[in-house]
């Protein structure tokens, strides 16, 4: 059984946006929640954040950057051909609630991960501040949706070319200066939601990020995605992929992160050359 891809489109410099034909996940998706593909018999396993979904319709929306191999597959994929495995909804939804004022911070792709996490808070209730942030004006992605499910909307690019001039974390950090918040939301990579908890830690704002690290079965067998919480080890597939920004061994999760680079590239450029 094939997955069909029903729209491909590149929607900010190698940043992609996929409809998927996967009607029972999206009668069962909940904001936060991921799931895990495989674009053919040759590729791995990994795993993408849901960034919309459609019950009536039976699709799901991925957004997704293009990182290594399988990302450089899934999007070259084109409209009417599918992905072969697909699996999901997978890790516990968001925990949502009227907390009151919640500052969702959002850097690159994770953006697209946030969006539906803002659209159910805003949805119960909260007044929502969104902090997006990427290295340039060419990375920010879904700024108009973004808008729509939020009270303000803050941008922030590394070189100035939109909004404030600086990383996401700095904005943040200005921006609690002057304003309260009941709860931080943070997703993007893993180097930007370390120095967002550092931020909120320093001044006890409860800290929430979603971690997408290694994983393989998505089940909680394999351990590939274990990560230290609050000094235990915890499965991000199963245990989160939220967790308390606070209480991650952010060291331990970068070095496992970066543990695969040399062979991933060399797997890229391969792809690149269709010698696989």
């Amino acid at each position: 059984m094939m997955f069909k891809v029903l729209k491909s489109e590149n929607v900010a410099s190698t940043i992609f946006s996929t409809y998927l034909e996967a009607p029972d996940i999206a009668c069962r998706a909940a904001a936060g929640q991921f799931v895990i593909l495989r674009t053919d018999e040759k590729g791995e396993r990994f795993p993408l954040t849901l960034c919309d979904w459609s019950p009536d319709e039976g699709w799901i929306r991925l957004v997704f950057q293009v990182v290594g191999t399988s990302t450089h597959k899934l999007s070259l994929i084109e409209e009417g051909d599918g992905v072969l495995d697909l699996v999901g909804p997978l890790g516990r939804p968001s925990e949502i609630g009227d907390y009151g004022h919640v500052v969702c911070v959002g850097g690159g792709v994770g953006i697209a991960a946030i969006y539906p996490i803002c659209r159910q808070l805003r949805r119960v209730g909260n007044k929502v501040t969104s902090i997006l942030g990427a290295r340039t004006v060419d990375l920010i992605i879904l700024e108009e949706e973004m808008g729509e499910v939020s009270d303000r909307v803050i941008v922030a690019t590394d070189d100035g070319s939109k909004g404030l001039n600086g990383r996401v974390t700095w904005a943040l950090e200005e921006f609690l200066k002057g304003e309260h918040a009941d709860l931080v939301i943070a997703i993007g990579p893993a180097i930007m939601m370390k120095f967002a908890s550092a931020v909120t830690r320093n001044i006890a704002v409860p800290t929430r990020v979603s971690l997408n690290s290694i994983m393989l079965d998505g089940t909680g067998m394999c351990g590939t995605c274990r990560v230290e919480v609050g000094r235990q080890t915890r499965f991000a597939c199963v245990d989160g992929p939220e967790f308390d920004g606070h209480e991650v061994d952010w060291n331990l999760l970068l070095s496992r992160l970066s543990q695969y680079l040399g062979e991933e590239e060399i797997s890229r450029r391969r792809v690149e050359k269709c010698e696989c």
